[in-house]
């Protein structure tokens, strides 16, 4: 038997469901990610992108599979960037907007960029609080942050206001197509 394989949809790693294949597309779960498993997926002939996504073993050992990630957007935290005032840190939108005009992308930075179990904006506040994915490169999500929704559709933008989330033009920056993860 070979230690990674694909039976019925399901990647599987020495036993292990990583992932789930459909047309095409691979989902699997970043603890799996390797040289091993990226040289395997690199031979399959009919795989023509790989999407890394926390929480996808647990899905797929508790029943769970691809049909609730398919319309799943994947995810940009912007955090002010240390050189901008320090009065624009950690305030509320409508202070933001007061003092500063609204969220200027020049003055963020991208801290992360990746796929996430969940498109709720309060489930991606408590993620990036309690357990940040892989590669998150931020403080914990607080006041003035933007959280960024995107698929090759285009993106919504989410400032994190005192209470909730303030949904915002972010303009300035360019999406396309090639900053989806893909393998």
């Amino acid at each position: 038997m070979k230690p990674i394989r694909i039976e019925n949809g399901i990647l599987l790693y020495y036993g292990n469901r990583a992932g789930q294949v459909k047309d095409g597309r691979v989902v699997a779960d970043p603890m799996f990610q390797g040289q091993e498993m990226d040289a395997f997926l690199k031979k399959q002939s009919n795989i023509r992108e790989v999407k890394w996504m926390d929480g996808m073993f647990e899905r797929l050992m508790s029943g769970g599979g691809l049909e609730e990630t398919a319309s799943l957007k994947n995810v940009r935290v912007w955090q002010l960037k240390t050189e901008v005032d320090v009065y624009m840190k950690f305030i509320a939108y409508d202070d933001m907007c007061k003092k500063f005009g609204p969220p200027n992308p020049e003055d963020y930075r991208k801290v992360y960029d990746g796929a996430v179990e969940t498109n709720d904006l309060e489930a991606l506040y408590t993620k990036f609080n309690l357990e940040p994915p892989q590669g998150y490169e931020g403080h914990a999500l607080s006041m003035s942050d933007v959280l960024e929704l995107y698929d090759e559709s285009g993106s919504a933008f989410y400032y994190v206001d005192r209470i909730g989330f303030q949904k915002i033009d972010f303009t300035g920056q360019e999406m396309s197509a090639s900053q989806v993860m893909q393998l």
